[in-house]
């Protein structure tokens, strides 16, 4: 009937069960799947000592024996309450459902007929202990094929709710699951076509699924709905995400995770990490080098490390960067470290649309320099027919000279002192020929300066002088059509120098110059001063007129959109791009302000101590 092997097995795991429920009754939260559980474990536990029990009763205390057989129908509802758990677990039900109490129907009913059987023999023929005396009833095939039922159910529901949702931590746990449920079902066919196999095998079969819901529970929480949700959630986002133990021991990943890293480098949950780094990836630097080189880091540090990594991955066919920002934080168990999480979000489409912005943004700028550079054509044939007329006169003169020295040979009343006042004659006008080409010169050179490319890096070191004077020739046909005049308003003596691109800074100017120009032909002309100051911490430069000034509506919005107050004769971009220009180039800022005398002042402020490409020198 129970061998002395059997016995011992069993006494085992009723010490097993009591430790266990000695365990759950700490936990004071307990939900639906637990409390069914533990009902599982409470069923086999009746089972176990009804057999026992049996054991030790003599073979000719038939009614003790009827009534512990009669327990031992315990194991009837455990597949039901097998099938019940299955469920419950795919619904993630918080309370179990009425129409549930539905499957114990069968069972209960098996224990009825079993308790009643010397009424009516259906369960029992024939009771005895000894297996090849036992005659079963009529009822005992349909019961077993409910069990058969029961457990087959429960297998395929939750081996169909892995597949389903596609997730490692639900395999595990219904590849547990099924194991267990297989077990009893395999020996309760057996059990029901021959009488070979004791009336304890049945029991011991049940041993797994007591075992494998173990391990599933407080390896896996299967009973825990949260972390199993948690699971779902994680493996639906974009983010990448992977565990670590203390030891760099790979615990557990997401999906997004699996394709982008884990199936790359041959990363699995119970490897460690540093397992997975070839030694071409630390020639190459690569992720999973980068990876373990951040959370050694980490360990070190303990504090959270972030870096950015670029990761190619091969899509179609084709290969696409991705760029990922990746946090590296210790997991703490109190003041123990206890392991590490690696996040790594996708930043590609942020990186793709920061780049789209930085070239939409040279283009606006290339836009804005071309403009004004058609601008400064229209100016550019005054700006030279001067120097030129300048130097067609000199060139006249001297033409002149050379024919009154060359006729005056022969002339005996010539004298050496002649001679010399025509070539000191002819000397000054080619003096003048010079100051003209040089001021061509410095009209072209400023021109060419402003038509480079906004991407080409001409940084340089340069004065503030050369700046008013490059924005002073480049603005002077427009000052000279609009009756405006350009002031400086600072020490000549002080002399502050700057690193960086001074094209840049002249287009800020002009377009300040070029925007007071149009607020002072509104009133009709007039001056326009251009303020510097210096100190310590920053260098100011200004630009003020007397114009009508700018309105509150306006203002309120400058430097933070596209806005004019040009009507139809602007667009807003050039204030808009200085401001980048600025901000960008310099590390400044651009303001407004009233001015007192009315009008208005724009200007920028540019620090001289926090950014180290700006120095002051003061003469």
């Amino acid at each position: 009937m129970v061998s002395n092997l059997t016995a011992v097995i069993f006494i085992i795991s009723l010490a097993a069960i009591v430790f266990y429920f000695g365990s759950s009754l700490k936990n004071q939260k307990q939900n639906l799947l637990n409390t069914l559980f533990m009902e599982l474990v409470l069923l086999y536990s009746l089972w176990v000592l009804a057999l026992l029990g049996m054991k030790f009763t003599k073979p000719d205390n038939t009614t003790r024996l009827m009534v512990l057989d009669c327990i031992t129908t315990a194991g009837a509802h455990m597949a039901a309450l097998y099938l019940t758990i299955a469920i419950a677990f795919v619904k993630s039900y918080d309370k179990l459902p009425k129409r549930c109490l539905l499957l114990f129907v069968v069972p209960c009913l098996t224990t009825l007929l079993c308790a009643t059987n010397p009424i009516h023999h259906l369960y029992y023929e024939e009771f005895s202990v000894i297996k090849s005396e036992l005659v079963m009833g009529p009822y005992v095939p349909i019961s077993g094929l409910y069990s058969y039922i029961c457990l087959g159910a429960s297998s395929f529901i939750m081996i169909n709710f892995a597949i389903k949702n596609r997730s490692r931590l639900y395999l595990k746990q219904s590849i547990l699951f099924a194991l267990g449920g297989f077990s009893p079902l395999i020996v309760s066919v057996i059990a029901t076509f021959t009488s070979t196999l004791p009336i304890s095998a049945t029991a011991l079969s049940f041993i797994p699924i007591i075992v494998f819901d173990g391990i599933a529970i407080y390896q896996l929480h299967m009973v825990d709905i949260k972390p199993i949700a948690m699971q779902h959630v994680l493996d639906w986002i974009s983010d990448l995400y992977m565990v670590l133990s203390d030891k760099g021991l790979v615990i557990n990943y997401n999906v997004p995770f699996e394709k982008v890293f884990a199936s790359q480098y041959g990363i699995t949950e119970n490897r460690y990490l540093k397992d997975c780094v070839k030694e071409e990836d630390i020639s190459k630097k690569t992720a999973i080098y980068n990876m373990l080189t951040a959370v050694d880091a980490c360990r070190e540090a303990d504090t959270v490390i972030s870096y950015e990594q670029a990761v190619t991955l091969d899509k179609e066919g084709t290969p696409v960067k991705y760029y990922y920002v990746t946090d590296v934080s210790p997991l703490k168990n109190g003041d123990q470290l206890a392991g590490f999480v690696v996040i790594f979000k996708d930043v590609t489409q942020l990186k793709r649309s920061m780049q789209q912005l930085q070239d939409g943004q040279k283009h606006m700028m290339e836009q804005e320099r071309f403009a004004f550079l058609g601008q400064m054509m229209a100016g550019l044939a005054h700006n030279l027919k001067t120097p030129i007329m300048s130097i067609s006169g000199c060139v006249s003169t001297v033409d002149s000279l050379v024919d009154e020295y060359e006729s005056s040979l022969n002339d005996p009343q010539v004298v050496e002192e002649d001679y010399r006042e025509i070539c000191n004659e002819i000397r000054e006008w080619l003096q003048k020929i010079s100051e003209s080409t040089a001021y061509m010169s410095e009209i072209i050179t400023a021109i060419k300066g402003q038509a480079n490319s906004v991407t080409t890096f001409g940084d340089s070191t340069f004065t503030l002088n050369e700046l008013m004077k490059r924005t002073a020739l480049l603005m002077r046909h427009e000052l000279f059509t609009s009756g405006c005049t350009l002031v400086s308003d600072y020490d000549p003596a002080m002399n502050v120098t700057l690193h960086g691109d001074i094209n840049n800074l002249i287009q800020v100017m002009n377009n300040l110059v070029s925007n007071a120009i149009y607020a002072q032909k509104q009133v009709g002309g007039g001056e326009i001063v251009i303020g510097i100051k210096a100190d310590r911490e920053e260098l100011q430069v200004s630009v003020a007129d007397t114009g009508p000034g700018v309105s509150p509506n306006v203002k309120d919005r400058l430097f933070k959109e596209m806005i004019t107050s040009k009507g139809t004769m602007g667009s807003g971009l050039g204030l808009y791009i200085s401001n980048a220009v600025v901000r960008g180039k310099f590390g400044g800022t651009m303001w407004l302000q009233d001015n007192p005398g009315g009008g208005a002042v724009f200007g920028f402020s540019i620090p001289l101590g926090a950014v180290p490409s700006v120095k002051r020198e003061e003469s």
